[in-house]
């Protein structure tokens, strides 16, 4: 059987920490933790077959893919929720300086107070690219947990404000299958055997 006769499916795996990401910092375009390019080499994982890799245009996301041995189609639709102001700050330091702006970011979808999107904004741009991937076959995504995050949601058809109450750790795996007239989660932040955070 041919991969463009399969049933459409969506793979995405979550980048490997950052140094943001170990100081609960919003990420700059840094690269993944030295360390971890050797534990994602010793893993030993064998990727499945696909159609086609994505990746979001980011160094963090690019080095996953390319450490994990994809050399990946880059979207800038799979680029991570733009913090602007906030980038390579850690929350601590947002939540002193800016506290008022850190309340109505976390209640308030439609608040952008660092200049950058909202989470409406930014829900809507992940749903533009989900719209497109309902064809048939495995595509694979190396992205952000907040990308993955807005795909869930979105899946889910859940409410917006439940972007917060999404856990998708370094790392990890989130399948998505395509029925023929909507998408379905199947599993979400699933650790690789053989990989600790």
């Amino acid at each position: 059987m041919k991969e463009s006769d399969l049933p459409g499916r969506i793979t995405f795996i979550s980048h490997a920490p950052t140094a943001a990401v170990r100081r609960s910092a919003f990420p700059l375009d840094e690269p993944i933790e030295p360390r971890e390019v050797e534990k994602l080499r010793s893993i030993g994982w064998v990727p499945p077959r696909v159609r086609q890799v994505y990746a979001g245009p980011e160094q963090r996301t690019r080095q996953t893919a390319n450490t994990l041995g994809f050399d990946p189609i880059l979207s800038a639709e799979l680029k991570d929720l733009n913090y602007c102001s906030w980038r390579g700050k850690s929350l601590d330091e947002v939540q002193s300086t800016d506290p008022d702006g850190v309340r109505r970011w976390l209640t308030d979808i439609d608040a952008a107070p660092h200049g950058g999107e909202s989470i409406a904004n930014f829900l809507a741009r992940i749903k533009r690219w989900l719209a497109g991937q309902h064809g048939s076959g495995h595509t694979l995504v190396v992205t952000h947990p907040a990308v993955i995050r807005a795909a869930v949601v979105l899946t889910l058809q859940a409410p917006a404000q439940s972007f917060w109450r999404i856990d998708i750790p370094p790392v990890s795996i989130t399948d998505l299958r395509w029925n023929g007239g909507f998408w379905s989660l199947r599993s979400s932040g699933c650790s690789f055997s053989g990989y600790e955070n």
